[in-house]
């Protein structure tokens, strides 16, 4: 019997923070139909017209403030989750890691799973919460460089993983070290999505963004909804940690352009808060399972600073699972479930 195949699949990351690695990144990450969901022809003018060369230089900037001697954080973290992950399957198992956008690549790791016999092959990817932009896109690309194989081995795919236990624990753990309940409010800070991506996921039709507090709980109808899933894992840690429900909010950063996205908006969080007095903020970013630019530098350093110049004091980031035992031994349950 051969290996049974592992595949991790993150986000990505440009392969140096200079600008022409930068903008690369950018181009294939926001030239993915499930990412910008608009025509072709108008996404290719807003991509390549637009937001690439204006954003690259800028975007290049922020790089080079987390980029250290291990290079691209996200990266590193999630090479360390993938060898340790292979340590604790054994022999048995081929785990490979792999990057939506850029390097290494869908296609190389594959390629490596094809060449050494695998059985069969786990894909992983690596968003607890499942959204159509980031589960869906791995989904879809995986599927489609299978599909030009001549013999396609089984193939099984983790869709969400936003309410495993382990993960919550390990979240939890992060955080206990600094002191939760001394905090005046406590945040879970996602990645946002475009409305329209929401909807999309609605196949009712008639009941995200039209019921009151839609995703507060999770249920049959909106169980795949990003948001509500988001909602979900906040409150489950919140659980974990004793956590009031008045004293957390979930939100959503990284906004992009002016249409609607997913709200509440962080930055709208932090000057209601700030009006109320609030002075400690601890946040959580729940979306991601390594830490990159999302958490190093836009929680960590923006929203810190943005919070201090409306009066606050201190932001504090709790880090994401990284290296975290827990967060190993969840990737063993979801690599044989």
């Amino acid at each position: 019997m051969g290996k049974k195949g592992i595949l991790l699949v993150n986000l990505g990351t440009p392969d140096s923070p200079e600008v022409k690695d930068v903008r690369k990144y950018l181009d294939q990450f926001l030239m993915d139909e499930r990412v910008i969901d608009i025509p072709a022809f108008n996404r290719t003018l807003l991509v390549k017209g637009v937001i690439v060369p204006f954003r690259s230089p800028k975007t290049s900037k922020l790089y080079k403030e987390i980029w250290d001697e291990n290079g691209s954080p996200l990266l590193y973290f999630s090479k360390i989750q993938a060898a340790l992950l292979q340590d604790q399957l054994g022999p048995d198992y081929q785990v490979e890691l792999a990057m939506r956008y850029q390097n290494p690549s869908i296609a190389t790791a594959l390629e490596k799973m094809k060449t050494n016999l695998v059985e069969d092959i786990r894909v992983i990817p690596m968003f607890p919460q499942y959204a159509s932009a980031s589960t869906g896109s791995v989904i879809q690309s995986v599927m489609e460089i299978l599909g030009k194989w001549p013999t396609v081995p089984p193939v099984s795919f983790v869709s969400s993983f936003h309410n495993n236990e382990l993960v919550l624990e390990a979240f939890a753990e992060n955080a206990k070290k600094y002191q939760p309940e001394t905090y005046d409010h406590v945040l879970f800070s996602f990645h946002g999505l475009p409305e329209r991506q929401l909807l999309k996921c609605d196949h009712t039709g008639s009941y995200c963004l039209k019921k009151e507090n839609c995703c507060e709980t999770l249920n049959d109808t909106n169980k795949y909804c990003y948001s509500a899933q988001g909602h979900d894992t906040a409150k489950l840690i919140a659980q974990k940690l004793n956590i009031a429900r008045e004293n957390y909010t979930v939100c959503f950063q990284s906004r992009l352009g002016k249409e609607p996205w997913v709200q509440p908006y962080t930055t709208d969080v932090l000057k209601k808060l700030a009006a109320e007095g609030k002075k400690r903020l601890l946040v959580f970013s729940p979306a991601f399972v390594a830490d990159c630019l999302e958490t190093l530098y836009e929680i960590t350093v923006e929203y810190h600073e943005e919070f201090k110049a409306l009066g606050g004091e201190h932001v504090q980031l709790v880090e994401s699972l990284n290296d975290h035992p827990k967060f190993i031994k969840a990737l063993v349950e979801l690599a044989k479930n």
